[in-house]
């Protein structure tokens, strides 16, 4: 169970970052080298900055290494493309040196390796009529990540490469990926997937995590104009927190994340210097809304008659994880410690996917890993990404 100042932590983070977000103008914060310059090739890997724009007008970042430090390049390198998770970017894949960080490791396996950043990351700020100063900006949930973004840029990367690609998703980026194979969409563009920390259900989060949804949702519909999670105030908090007698940051980042076993000093430090990241309101209410329910399903504005207008339905149509193609080629790898995918929850999942083909279904479960060792381990260049680049030969 969590201890009670842990929850009161988290709480404050989520519930002063929104009531900041109704009083305050997002400030832009966007590092001006951009990723390239501050995280790619300083390691001594080429770098390219890519735009692409979305259906509804948003303007996503997406860095591309196309070779290793070898400049390996070949007429058939494969393309495989990166998503991060929740108030993360595309630095989450460069936090290690490059034989432990995952992007690296690809672009030195001669993969051509794409980034993406959500929409209201840094990268990702642009939009062809709106301001993040807008509220309208911020009108959005992971709902748009699936439909939107996650396709903006599976067709960019196809469009650029000419060929199908590997992906690679960690927490809210194998949320969006596992709801748009549930509706058929982007498989004509895949080769193969692979979910870390995967997360489809959130009825069984810990008890720290069910407050927080508590009390945000006792909040969040008030907070619906508000402009998101604005990166001053939340790192103002965290700055406040982690200087605080008896607390440090790796503690906090055990409180919200598990007890990590395997993250080095470095890596931390690198993680706090390029997050938290901007996401909306409305996505963290949706998120929250999946644990209060237990469900996945689209977003719900609450009334009936409300839903009826964006749905044609009283309630929110649901995405059926069980609807996913049983041909698709999936790596699920999840972890015994981490409260975020919940071991619970995931075998929730893994039932829905009982009937998939057995020879397009490969499950790992590291019972010391907890949500960011799979993306910061020490140990996860060895444990998952060797079983994960196995799995892309067989693609």
């Amino acid at each position: 169970m969590a201890n009670p100042l842990s929850t009161i932590l988290l709480v404050a983070l989520l519930t002063l970052s929104t009531a900041a977000a109704t009083r305050t103008k997002l400030q832009s914060t966007n590092n001006v080298d951009g990723i390239c310059k501050s995280l790619v090739e300083t390691r001594g890997y080429a770098c390219e900055e890519h735009k692409v724009t979305t259906a509804d007008g948003y303007v996503l970042g997406l860095q591309r290494i196309p070779a290793g430090r070898s400049g390996n390049e070949t007429a058939a390198k494969l393309p495989v493309l990166l998503q991060h998770g929740l108030l993360m970017d595309a630095s989450a894949w460069l936090l290690n040196e490059p034989d432990k960080a995952l992007a690296f490791i690809l672009a030195d396996k001669g993969f051509d390796v794409w980034l993406a950043n959500a929409r209201g990351t840094e990268s990702s700020r642009g939009h062809t009529s709106l301001s993040p100063n807008d509220p309208a900006y911020w009108d959005w949930s992971w709902d748009e990540l699936t439909a939107y973004d996650l396709p903006a840029a599976f067709q960019y990367v196809n469009n650029q490469t000419g060929q199908k690609l590997h992906y690679v998703g960690h927490s809210l980026g194998t949320l969006t990926a596992l709801a748009a194979f549930s509706q058929e969409k982007l498989l004509n563009l895949l080769r193969s997937a692979a979910l870390l920390s995967p997360i489809a259900y959130l009825g069984q989060i810990s008890p720290l995590g069910r407050t927080a949804a508590d009390i945000f949702l006792a909040q969040g519909l008030a907070l619906l104009g508000s402009q998101g999670f604005p990166n001053e105030q939340v790192n103002r908090l965290l700055d406040f927190i982690c200087t605080r007698p008896g607390i440090d940051c790796s503690n906090f980042l055990s409180v919200t994340t598990g007890p990590n076993c395997c993250l080095s000093s470095s890596s931390t430090d690198a993680l706090f210097k390029h997050t938290p990241q901007t996401t909306s309101t409305k996505n963290a209410l949706h998120l929250f809304q999946m644990v209060r329910k237990g469900t996945i399903e689209m977003y719900d504005y609450g009334l009936p008659i409300t839903n009826i207008k964006h749905y044609r339905q009283p309630t929110p149509p649901v995405y059926n994880m069980a609807n996913i193609p049983k041909d698709v080629p999936l790596f699920l790898s999840y972890g015994g410690r981490d409260p975020l995918s919940n071991v619970f929850d995931v075998n929730l999942l893994l039932d829905n996917l009982k009937d998939h083909d057995k020879d397009k279904l490969v499950v790992q479960f590291r019972e010391d890993y907890a949500h960011m060792d799979f993306i910061m381990a020490m140990n996860a260049n060895q444990v998952v990404y060797d079983p994960l680049l196995s799995f892309f030969g067989l693609h």
